[in-house]
């Protein structure tokens, strides 16, 4: 890789760490950078995987330090998406990614809406207790549908998780992100499995590109634990608004 491209993958990757971390949609930017080096779209999706494994990585170990991970909730949360995940996967190595694109663009420019006429639903007043999975079965089938559209192209999936962890289970954002990592992380090591069985994925880029993505995420979770609410709610209120015009814009 020319240092050009190094550039291009290190800071494309550093800024979705921040924005998977804080909100979703990072894979907008690093799906094009690495398309930009002459990847196939398909290459490309499975390439982006391995600094979204990582990245996810770095973000658990730091909300987990900060005790902002729910470990009881974790296997309920993580059954629906795991299983959401792998038909993802399957359906990614065989058909083409702009299927999913108008049930995005649909999902996100929703939950702008959302967020801008009762953004409580998004992001619960503090002290709001939060339900168990078992409690809402819609939150089964909101994490079951985020599971699929991760496992199938990734980018914008950290809003559809948003939605449903703060959205049906009611946790606040810092502990919706910390959770919806740990989803991310399950659901990505699924599809790096399908995509490795499949030889699609090309690792000098792909681990170019993650040492970006964990230091963007290490810097992410610092922000996200001394930040106020408010800051977080209106940071996720402009990446839904980017991702929404970046899926729309996009071919």
């Amino acid at each position: 890789m020319s240092f050009t491209y190094i550039a291009l993958l290190l800071g494309t990757g550093f800024i979705a760490g921040i924005i998977n971390t804080l909100a979703g949609g990072g894979s907008n930017l690093t799906l094009p950078a690495l398309m930009v080096m002459g990847m196939p779209a398909d290459i490309a999706n499975a390439t982006n995987r391995v600094g979204v494994l990582l990245q996810s990585i770095t973000g658990i170990i730091g909300f987990r330090k900060a005790k902002k991970i729910d470990t009881s909730d974790i296997v309920p949360v993580l059954i629906p998406t795991l299983i959401g995940g792998v038909v993802g996967s399957i359906i990614a190595s065989f058909a083409p990614s702009e299927l999913l694109k108008p049930l995005l663009l649909s999902a996100m420019i929703g939950m702008t809406i959302i967020m801008l006429i009762k953004p409580s639903i998004i992001s619960p007043p503090p002290g709001t207790i939060p339900h168990k999975i078992n409690e809402k079965p819609s939150a089964w089938v909101a994490l079951f549908i985020a599971g699929v559209y991760g496992g199938f192209v990734q980018a914008g999936v950290g809003f559809i998780l948003i939605g449903a962890l703060a959205g049906t289970l009611r946790y606040d954002l810092v502990r919706t992100n910390a959770l919806k990592m740990v989803c991310t992380l399950a659901f990505t090591t699924l599809a790096i499995s399908v995509f490795i069985w499949n030889d699609q994925i090309l690792w000098v880029p792909g681990l170019t590109l993650s040492v970006g993505t964990v230091l963007g995420s290490h810097l992410a979770v610092k922000f996200a634990l001394k930040a106020d609410p408010k800051t977080l709610k209106w940071f996720l209120f402009v990446m839904t608004l980017c991702g929404s015009a970046a899926a729309l814009l996009s071919d």
